[in-house]
């Protein structure tokens, strides 16, 4: 318990600032979608006017723009790049801080296996990227009401909010399962920019292609299609299904490596 609630104090400032940063995301598109809605034929014209690849490549898609539930799952895809870059951000620190800031020692020779270890700065991860998103949702909910847009489904714009834990929690099992392959990782934000931005581009490429149902298991991004969710009320279940299986292969190998592996404190 020591070690979990050791882990959320240091983790906060962190969790407050990218919090800050996904509402702050949010309010910026949801203050413009009124202006949009009195102009949305000349918007909607605008958008025809790009070429099919490049709406595709957004997550635009014409018939469902000019509503609310369309437009925000255009913006919705920038709110979920930065929610997995956080996420990657937890996955790579939370099992490589110990030797990077060479504490290995102090914390490896306390009476506590290595596996209460993983799992204590696991649900400590965990907490925070819930309790992000918690806030998140409450305050969207509060914009949303302020802004008093009407006459959209407040059970899809949950769904479609949901995704975003869904997408963190493979990112940060995904950040776990690096982080034990590497002996000491010095900085983890290259790493997890590399990454996120790795498989955003690639979605974004297997997004302009029609017949790319097998190609988006590449991508955890497109995992979750906002309009297929808004059209029919539910998610896909093949890529649930992956990215399920993402998150329980690469705890599963974390705990094994991070068990069995020689870490250094001092190099």
């Amino acid at each position: 318990m020591n070690m979990y609630l050791h882990e959320l104090k240091s983790m906060r400032k962190s969790a407050i600032i990218w919090t800050c940063a996904l509402i702050g995301l949010a309010a910026l598109y949801i203050s413009i979608y009124p202006e949009m809605a009195n102009d949305a034929e000349d918007f909607k014209e605008l958008l025809s006017g790009y070429p099919a690849t490049v709406r595709s490549m957004l997550g635009i898609d014409i018939n469902y723009i000019t509503s609310f539930l369309g437009f925000y799952s255009m913006v919705f895809s920038f709110i979920t790049l930065c929610g997995a870059i956080q996420a990657m951000n937890l996955g790579v620190s939370i099992l490589s801080k110990e030797s990077r800031e060479r504490t290995a020692d102090f914390l490896l020779v306390k009476p506590v296996s290595r596996s209460a270890i993983v799992s204590a700065k696991l649900l400590a991860a965990l907490t925070i990227m819930l309790a992000t998103d918690a806030v998140f949702y409450a305050a969207l909910y509060i914009m949303v009401n302020v802004v008093e847009i009407v006459n959209y489904s407040v059970k899809l714009f949950f769904m479609v909010n949901l995704t975003l834990l869904f997408v963190q929690l493979i990112f940060l099992s995904i950040g776990m399962v690096i982080s034990v392959f590497f002996k000491k990782i010095k900085n983890v934000l290259p790493i997890s920019l590399g990454t996120v931005f790795g498989f955003y581009i690639v979605g974004a490429l297997i997004a302009t292609d029609k017949g790319n149902d097998i190609e988006r298991f590449i991508s955890p991004f497109k995992y979750f299609d906002s309009t297929y969710i808004i059209k029919n009320s539910e998610y896909e279940v093949p890529y649930l299904i992956a990215g399920t299986a993402i998150i329980i292969v690469a705890i599963i190998v974390s705990y094994i490596i991070y068990t069995k592996k020689d870490i250094n404190a001092v190099s």
